[in-house]
């Protein structure tokens, strides 16, 4: 399905760094095989977002083949200011096309005022094509990525005729703002879900949608005051 307010984009690095945190105990990185929900998000929120709404993924297509490769890394010690000597894992030379449309945040009441359909999304799409509003990474700093506008499904895909699962992932955490339900509210959580790519995309399931959470940490939201610490006239 796709929405009156979608936006289409395709977004690409020489490298990225989907963290799978299971590595992360270790103190190295090893990334995901394709990039998580949560990353999506982060991407297209650097192209533009407001807290008036938030963004959901639809689908991501993944354009080039999927190579990994590792370098060595000096991080900072955790337990002192020396060098410490890491192995991070990147994913080399990716492309994705990605679709995404936004809703509404319902747990801000206090932004009701701002939400104009047409001003946020005519602003979307020339932020898209300005290459977005802030710097775009992939997975992490070090990974800079570049985004342009696109025709979802249009070029080729090195999975076109291809279909595979990925096993148990993360989808994403759900902030205090983006609750969805009880557990959810005054909480930062934890999804999980196992995505299947088919013909080379991945349609993601919601996040309401996940029947694999976990509660991390007690959180409230920002409360925003319009004029005082936040402004929703002009937005350019």
């Amino acid at each position: 399905m796709k929405y009156r307010n979608t936006i289409e984009y395709t977004v690409y690095g020489r490298y990225a760094l989907f963290t799978d945190p299971i590595t992360k105990t270790g103190g190295e990185k090893f990334s995901y095989p394709i990039p998580t929900y949560q990353a999506l998000v982060g991407i297209t929120e650097s192209i533009y977002w407001k807290p008036t709404f938030h963004w959901v993924i639809d689908d991501v297509r993944i354009m080039n083949q999927i190579k990994m490769q590792q370098q060595g890394m000096r991080p900072i010690h955790y337990q002192n200011d020396k060098n410490d000597l890491s192995i991070y894992t990147y994913l080399k030379d990716v492309e994705y096309q990605v679709r995404a449309h936004f809703e509404w945040n319902e747990n801000r009441e206090d932004l009701a005022q701002d939400r104009n359909e047409n001003k946020h999304w005519d602003i979307a799409k020339r932020s898209l094509a300005k290459g977005g509003r802030r710097d775009i990474f992939l997975g992490t700093r070090e990974c800079q990525g570049y985004v342009e506008p696109v025709v979802f499904g249009t070029g080729a895909s090195e999975y076109d005729n291809m279909s595979m699962s990925f096993g148990v992932m993360v989808h994403g955490l759900t902030y205090p703002d983006q609750a969805y339900n009880e557990e959810t509210k005054d909480h930062l959580s934890a999804r999980l879900w196992n995505p299947v790519m088919e013909n080379g995309i991945i349609h993601f399931i919601r996040p309401e949608e996940c029947t694999m959470t976990r509660v991390i940490d007690e959180r409230h939201q920002k409360k925003f005051v319009i004029g005082e610490n936040i402004s929703i006239e002009g937005d350019e």
